[in-house]
């Protein structure tokens, strides 16, 4: 929606009434044929559906110069409204049970009716995490996904980053207005999701980051998502929310397993026990998916071959001795290939003699 579109201040002026959510404007919506007649009805008729406060709202003049900064943001060629009157609205929000009534989207619109998959994690990610996290992406774009999370520190960065790099494009939903970037240190990464894919976010322009905000975000980070893979999650991690909301919306949930000593693998096992489907490549996730076309491009883009002694390392950190006794090898022979696969990025040598797998 344009500044110069005639219904775009009504809309302005809609999601800057406090305490007027998604439910009560859908119930407006229901009854009165375009947003110009609902700030033109009688506040009689208004009362009933969203009560008096709300209704006083809606009866006072709307104001212009309120909203300069929001059509000045607007006059951007990327810079988008989309309402729920929008043919460009994304149809898999439209189901769920409260539905953003407005997207502020920054980037390129279209980028909404892709495939999209949902990759979301612990704030306070371990580095195998978010090197499993940043895979798992990139193998997913580049079979044909395209990577939503939420921009937050973390797994969600190391998300982005890899469907980034898998296919350019990604989309990032965040808990404030889409002036200002959240955490400040992922600006870089939210101007390259912008330019290669988007921004959302269904606060208005200005608004700042509250602990409220981010639990309604993972509501569209889910709804937009035909599944959501969780990689690593402490027991009251905000990522099981998006897990439990993708669930209620009929997505598929995903989880990668990890060490039962680990704090941030718990939240996985819970919901694996829950039903979650374990995963343990990309392969599975479009395999479960049931995408021929996916997985076809994901068999042309090929994926690195498994090696024995990776296996035989697992995902934690181990020592030379332990090495050698699961492989059969000798010390020798062992440090001459783990300084092979440290030189191809594939291991990483730790304090204390240490050496873990990076994939």
């Amino acid at each position: 929606m344009s500044p110069n579109h005639p219904d775009v201040l009504p809309w302005l002026a809609l999601a800057a009434i406090p305490g007027l959510g998604p439910e009560s404007v859908r119930r407006l919506l229901e009854v009165y044929p375009g947003i110009e007649t609902v700030f033109a009805a009688p506040a009689s008729q208004l009362i009933p559906l969203v009560g008096a406060k709300l209704a006083a709202a809606l009866g006072q003049p709307i104001d212009p110069a309120a909203h300069q900064d929001t059509l000045d943001w607007l006059s951007a060629p990327d810079a988008h409204l989309i309402t729920w009157l929008d043919p460009a609205y994304p149809e898999p929000l439209r189901s769920l049970p409260d539905p953003p009534m407005w997207l502020y989207l920054k980037g390129d619109p279209a980028t909404l009716s892709r495939p999209l998959f949902a990759i979301v994690g612990s704030r306070n990610a371990t580095p195998q995490g978010k090197r499993d996290a940043e895979a798992f992406a990139r193998s997913l774009a580049e079979a044909g996904l395209t990577i939503v999370s939420g921009l937050a520190d973390g797994i969600d960065a190391a998300a982005h980053k890899g469907g980034l790099a898998g296919n350019g494009c990604g989309v990032a939903v965040v808990g404030t207005g889409l002036d200002r970037v959240y955490p400040a240190r992922n600006r870089e990464l939210a101007h390259r999701l912008a330019a290669g894919g988007a921004m959302v976010s269904e606060f208005p322009l200005g608004t700042p980051p509250k602990p409220g905000h981010f639990p309604r975000r993972n509501r569209i980070i889910s709804g937009l998502s035909m599944g959501v893979l969780v990689v690593e999650a402490a027991p009251q991690s905000g990522s099981l929310i998006t897990a439990r909301l993708a669930a209620e919306q009929g997505r598929e949930v995903f989880a990668i397993p990890g060490s039962i000593h680990s704090s941030l693998t718990k939240g996985c096992h819970q919901l694996i026990k829950q039903g979650a489907k374990l995963v343990e490549s990309a392969a599975d996730i479009l395999e479960e998916l049931n995408l021929p076309w996916a997985m076809a491009m994901a068999a042309k883009t090929g994926e690195p071959e498994a090696d024995p002694l990776l296996d035989l390392m697992g995902t934690g950190p181990i020592g030379l001795d332990e090495l050698a006794n699961r492989s059969g090898l000798t010390v020798d022979n062992l440090s001459a290939m783990l300084f092979a696969h440290e030189m191809e990025g594939r291991v990483a040598v730790l304090p204390g003699g240490l050496y873990q797998r990076l994939f």
